[in-house]
């Protein structure tokens, strides 16, 4: 097979991507070369990566192409792209094109595969800006019509196409994404001690990892630190670690207002060297977002051993299993008391990192390129 992977969403080829779609697609096309020797990969990128970053991806069975005139994309109708982007493809004679996003230009006509991550958008979720929601319904509709087969990374989301789109349950395969191997090594005590310093993290400390956006319900977790602090008396730290995302303003504005701000560390991105500690020094790691269709920091959390608070909504179930606590993000008395249960209860607590590192190790990366690797050969 002759297979095209859309990789604009890689920005960081050197060092792959913290989270979100393009780390998924760092990951799956960095594993399907491991395990795949025998098909051909053509991957599409922009021209704002360069050349030189992207030796990793270069195999005696694979090769890079940009798209190009992509630099005057935002200057050219929405059509006149499909026109360029699929004028590109079809001179590649590609038996598959892969995108790894709910998007495809409209005009090409070959095999085509996509993952959809979730659907929180289209539904018009309070979550994201009015016009992303203008937006994907306009093209989500149109890439899952134009698909042959559908990838989803949770049951939750496979739920969700069947519920909103007329599309064959058969089609859609459920893959969940892997863990990046570096989670299941631990760096010295050294190590980790400069990492915290590095944060300023001085005193225990509860965790969250995520873009700091209305979706992740950081105002929950506030709410909970400053249970912590007031009503059970302990001085802990609250450490926040992402970029900013849509609602900032307001997360900003919650943190000014708490009367424990000294003890909030806002990090900003966090590399992925700096993981081990910030997840394996943790007293507990709350996740208390609303709506996610993997969840891909729970099980990096779980594999450092990290003792884990988590919604009971969308796909947290399913990832988490038995190795969590499962809480209503709307319901910041349920949070409250599952933290007071993991820090009175240590055999709990203790239970819940066991099951946590042993859930952890049946997510791999191998096994994704695997299973998408049969979602191609389907899809002929």
């Amino acid at each position: 097979m002759k297979i095209g992977i859309d990789c604009r969403t890689i920005l960081n080829p050197e060092k792959g991507e913290r989270g979100g779609v393009g780390h998924y697609t760092y990951q799956l096309v960095r594993h399907l070369l491991k395990i795949d020797k025998e098909n051909q990969y053509v991957l599409f990128f922009d021209r704002k990566i360069r050349e030189h970053k992207m030796a990793k991806f270069l195999q005696p069975n694979s090769r890079v192409k940009f798209f190009p005139f992509i630099q005057y994309a935002k200057f050219l109708p929405l059509k006149y792209n499909n026109y360029l982007i699929s004028a590109v493809l079809e001179s590649e004679k590609l038996d598959i094109f892969h995108s790894p996003i709910l998007s495809l230009p409209s005009s090409y006509k070959g095999n085509c595969v996509i993952t959809a991550h979730g659907f929180a958008r289209y539904r018009g979720l309070k979550y994201f800006p009015k016009e992303e929601f203008s937006k994907a319904k306009k093209i989500k509709p149109l890439a899952i019509n134009q698909a042959k087969k559908i990838i989803a990374p949770s049951k939750f989301v496979q739920k969700e196409l069947l519920e909103l789109f007329d599309f064959k349950k058969s089609d859609i395969s459920v893959i969940h994404h892997g863990l990046d191997e570096r989670f299941l090594v631990r760096g010295s005590e050294a190590e980790r001690k400069k990492i915290l310093d590095k944060y300023k993290i001085s005193k225990k400390y509860i965790f969250f990892l995520g873009t700091l956006e209305a979706r992740k319900n950081i105002a929950g977790l506030i709410e909970t630190f400053e249970f912590l602090r007031e009503e059970l008396k302990l001085d802990w730290q609250l450490v926040l670690a992402g970029h900013r995302g849509f609602g900032f303003k307001n997360i900003d504005n919650r943190i000014k207002k708490s009367k424990h701000k000294k003890n909030i560390i806002l990090t900003g991105y966090v590399s992925g060297d700096d993981l081990d500690a910030l997840f394996g020094e943790a007293e507990v790691y709350i996740f208390p977002s609303f709506y996610e269709g993997f969840g891909l920091s729970v099980i990096e959390a779980m594999a450092k051993g990290a003792p884990i608070i988590t919604s009971n909504t969308t796909a947290f179930p399913e990832i988490a299993h038995n190795a969590a606590l499962l809480v209503s993000p709307d319901n910041s008395k349920e949070m409250k008391e599952a933290l007071k249960r993991i820090l009175f209860d240590e055999d709990l607590k203790q239970n819940l990192k066991n099951k946590g590192i042993k859930r952890a190790k049946e997510f791999s990366w191998d096994k994704c390129a695997k299973q998408t690797l049969q979602v191609y050969k389907e899809s002929l």
